[in-house]
C-alpha cells in the first residue's frame, strides 16, 4: 500500500470479537488485515464493511496450526502491507464439554496448538520487528483474548482450559520480557457468553437465539462494546499499561464468585 498505514493484524477475524475490533481499529486510522480459517464469503464481507466505511482492509485465509503459516504471514504484511503495530489473536480452543475418555490425544493437542502455541509463534515472528520500532519510539502491542478457561478449570474442559491456561502464563511471560523493551501485552479474560455468530453461534446451533433469549436484553457481550476495550488497550500510554482485564455482563457472576460456598454465600436462603 502507498500510504503504508500501521497495521491492525487479527488472527480469528470472525463475525464476533474479531471483525469487529477490525472495524474498531480500521476507524481509527490502522489497515485491518483480517486473518481466519475459512468461510472467504464472509471474510469478504467483514473487509467489504470496513471499505464501506471509509476504512483500508484486507482478509486472508490461514490454517494457523499448519507449520509456518503464522510466521509467513507476518513475513508477508510487514512487506507488502505495512507494519504491524498492534495485533489481535482472538484463535479459541473450544471443542465443547467432553469428558475426559472422550477427548482423544489428537483433539487435546489441536487445543493447545491453536490455544496457546499460536501465541508463542505469532509473538516469536512479530516482535524483533516491533521491538527495533519500539526503540525508535513506536511502541507495539499483542492483544490476547482469552476466557473464563484461562482462571479456572470446569469440569469436561480438559483441552480448552489448558489451553486457556497457558495462553495467560504466557502472556505474562512475554509481558514480563517484553514491556520493558516497548511492546505491550495484553490478556483479555472474557468471562460470559458473547453474540458471536461463527464461534457461540456455531458451538449451540439452533439453540443460539433462544439462549441470548434467554440472557436478557444485557445478557450478552455485544462484541462491538467489546472492541473499544481493545482499541482502549491498545492506544494507552507507557505509564498507564494494562496487562490483564476481564469483561462480562452486568447481570453475570464474576468467575471467582460463581458457585458460592453456601455457608458464605449472603445471597443464599436460610
Amino acid at each position: 500500500m502507498a500510504d503504508r498505514k500501521p497495521v491492525f493484524l487479527v488472527i480469528g477475524a470472525g463475525a464476533g470479537i474479531g471483525g469487529h475490533a477490525a472495524k474498531r481499529f480500521a476507524a481509527g486510522g490502522y489497515h485491518a488485515v483480517l486473518a481466519r480459517r475459512s468461510d472467504e464469503k464472509g471474510l469478504q464481507r467483514l473487509v467489504g464493511q470496513i471499505e464501506d466505511a471509509g476504512g483500508s482492509a484486507s482478509g486472508l485465509l490461514l490454517n494457523a496450526s499448519e507449520d509456518g503459516a503464522i510466521e509467513d504471514l507476518v513475513a508477508q504484511v510487514e512487506q507488502d502491507i505495512g507494519p504491524i503495530e498492534s495485533a489481535l489473536y482472538n484463535l479459541g480452543a473450544q471443542i465443547g464439554n467432553r469428558k475426559l475418555h472422550d477427548t482423544p490425544h489428537r483433539t487435546f493437542e489441536l487445543g493447545w496448538r491453536l490455544g496457546c502455541y499460536g501465541v508463542f509463534r505469532l509473538a516469536h515472528a512479530m516482535f524483533p520487528a516491533m521491538v527495533e520500532r519500539a526503540n525508535n519510539g513506536r511502541n507495539g502491542s499483542l492483544l490476547v483474548t482469552s476466557a473464563t478457561s484461562a482462571v479456572r478449570g470446569n469440569a469436561g474442559q480438559h483441552s480448552h482450559a489448558a489451553a486457556m491456561g497457558g495462553r495467560r502464563m504466557l502472556c505474562q511471560t512475554l509481558n514480563a520480557e517484553f514491556g520493558p523493551q516497548g511492546i505491550h501485552v495484553a490478556h483479555i479474560v472474557v468471562d460470559g457468553a458473547v453474540d458471536a455468530p461463527d464461534t457461540l453461534g456455531k458451538l449451540l446451533g439452533d439453540k443460539f437465539e433462544a439462549f441470548k433469549q434467554s440472557k436478557g436484553e444485557e445478557g450478552v457481550i455485544d462484541p462491538a462494546a467489546l472492541a473499544e476495550t481493545y482499541w482502549h488497550l491498545a492506544q494507552q500510554p507507557k505509564n498507564c499499561w494494562t496487562h490483564e482485564v476481564d469483561a462480562r455482563p452486568w447481570t453475570d457472576v464474576a468467575w471467582w464468585n460463581d458457585n458460592p460456598n453456601s455457608a458464605i454465600d449472603t445471597q443464599a436462603k436460610r
